[in-house]
């Protein structure tokens, strides 16, 4: 499940330009776009490695 904690990410966007199709940037924060928390997307693991704040959850 791809999830990200709010409670520390700091919405640079780096894993929405990364992974577009799976995150999205909303209110200043990046969210798991609806129907993508299962993906399995190549890219989900490239922005979870490029998040600074380690707050991507797979």
């Amino acid at each position: 499940m791809v999830s990200v904690n709010q409670q520390t990410c700091i919405g640079c966007g780096a894993c929405a330009a990364t992974c577009p199709k799976v995150f999205e940037i909303k209110d200043g924060k990046s969210n798991v776009k609806k129907g993508q928390e299962k993906s399995k997307l190549p890219c989900v693991k490239e922005a979870t490695e490029g998040c600074p704040t380690n707050s991507i959850r797979v």
